[in-house]
């Protein structure tokens, strides 16, 4: 059973990793895989191989590459949000351990893909609001922050799974919180002018 939730908690840490940049958790589970920190499900073994690590490390450099150019980052994200879901789904599906295959894939798709496409819809609308309100001027230093974020959360995950699910945890509540405040705002806005 702990090593269910251990599971489920790195399953969700590197899910919500892949909300901020898809392919950087799939580097860090392919190296932490070589070097035998992570053991992958049967069936995603490839992740951890080395064509694949070759392809990871390249579409890595790309992807954070990429969110750098100034406009080109914003329409990364309408192509990063759905791939953001199916990578949450994939990289949770390939760690978890110890459950039926029916539970395993519910958990990844319920679980996996809602905190993937949280975050990648969090981390658009941040963007968005940075163009809106910079010119897009701070779009590389929210580039910045979500690469460190994908890269810190992935290795939290790898290293202390649990901390990553209170990480997440965390996240959540955040944006939560932030999205109440900017709703009550709004309502309050409505109000007075009515």
């Amino acid at each position: 059973m702990e090593s269910s939730i251990l599971s489920v908690c790195l399953g969700i840490g590197l899910a919500a990793a892949c909300g901020f940049r898809v392919f950087v958790p799939f580097l860090v589970m392919s190296l932490a895989s070589r070097g035998g920190w992570l053991e992958l499900n049967g069936s995603f073994e490839w992740i951890g191989s080395t064509p694949a690590l070759v392809v990871l490390a390249v579409a890595t450099a790309a992807e954070i590459g990429a969110y750098y150019i100034p406009w080109l980052d914003n329409a990364l994200d309408l192509i990063a949000t759905p791939t953001a879901v199916v990578a949450g789904v994939i990289a949770t599906a390939s760690v978890v351990t110890g459950m039926d295959p029916l539970l395993k894939w519910t958990l990844a798709v319920i679980a996996g893909g809602a905190v993937a496409g949280s975050v990648q819809a969090v981390t658009g609308l941040t963007r968005h609001a940075s163009l809106l309100s910079t010119g897009g001027l701070a779009n590389p230093l929210v580039s910045s922050v979500e690469a460190v974020g994908s890269v810190a959360l992935s290795l939290v995950s790898v290293v202390v799974p649990i901390l990553a699910g209170f990480l997440v945890l965390a996240i959540a509540f955040f944006a939560l919180r932030r999205w109440s405040r900017r709703r009550d705002r709004a309502a309050r806005a409505a109000a007075s002018t009515a």
